[in-house]
């Protein structure tokens, strides 16, 4: 049982668990028609092994950093080993090829694209200052347009996944300075190293801040309905300002981790906010 424990651990359930929802929410703001879509479904399924895969082969080429930023993690911790890990994602892709292959063929497309982007993350983009950012929020932005693809209305999706990219390049640029000292170790040059942490609170205030704004877009524009304007103003923004609040107060990794944390329950305050306003 250890072993399924470790095996499961290293693909970030939750993460897996909040892509799947992107892409089910992204297809149901999008539809027109049934919200029970079995492609819709299936492409949820899919989006989530795509993300597990990205997580194993990132874990994988990230063992040395993880053994100082995140040790519990198990090929960090040496609950697995680096062979089975490869084996693992390899599993992993094929199920999300084969199963995006029997739906169509722009779903397929969608999934070699983010597949092969989050190989090249892991192995080299991640090291580019802001590149790396930029390339992780990108792809969490595609999630939601993957959503709406599935159901063939692919332009109602655009706003929540132009949100989603702004706080997933938060999230991300959170993480690089929760992961300072163990990226120094192994040089590389995230944008905390490269232009220091003041920098990156300011540059993580300005994106905050836009997006703030931007959430009560969709509500004056009667893209969205009442509902999601009363969750996104008395739930989303008011953790957004105490993340804000909780930067500017303490930069401490174990700070940071609880950022990090809180912008994972905005995301899916986020997911609710949409759905109901839809």
């Amino acid at each position: 049982m250890k072993i399924i424990y470790n095996y499961i651990k290293l693909t970030r359930p939750l993460n897996c668990l909040i892509t799947a929802l992107v892409v089910f929410v992204g297809g149901i703001i999008s539809s027109e028609r049934v919200y029970l879509d079995q492609t819709l479904i299936l492409a949820s399924v899919v989006a989530s092994v795509v993300a597990a895969s990205g997580n194993v082969i990132n874990d994988y080429f990230d063992i040395e950093i993880d053994k100082i930023s995140h040790p519990e993690r198990p090929l960090a911790k040496n609950n697995l080993k680096p062979s089975s890990a490869l084996i693992y994602y390899s599993i992993l892709l094929l199920i999300a090829l084969t199963i995006s292959f029997f739906l169509n063929t722009k779903l397929l497309s969608v999934v070699i694209f983010a597949s092969t982007i989050l190989f090249f993350y892991s192995f080299y983009l991640k090291k580019i200052s802001l590149v790396g950012n930029i390339t992780v929020a990108v792809l969490t932005a595609l999630a939601f347009l993957f959503g709406g693809l599935a159901v063939n209305n692919f332009q109602a999706a655009i706003i929540p996944a132009s949100f989603a990219f702004l706080i997933n390049l938060i999230r991300e640029l959170v993480k690089d300075a929760e992961d300072i000292e163990g990226d120094k170790l192994n040089n590389v040059i995230t944008f905390p190293i490269k232009y220091g942490i003041e920098k990156t609170r300011n540059t993580i205030t300005v994106l905050s801040l836009l997006l703030i704004a931007l959430t009560i877009y969709p509500f004056i524009d009667h893209s969205y309905n009442i509902e999601y304007f009363v969750v996104v103003m008395i739930v989303v923004n008011p953790i957004l300002v105490f993340i804000l609040k909780k930067l500017f107060e303490d930069t401490s990794k174990q700070n940071l981790n609880f950022i990090s944390s809180m912008l994972k329950i905005t995301m899916i305050f986020g997911l609710i906010a949409i759905y109901l306003g839809k």
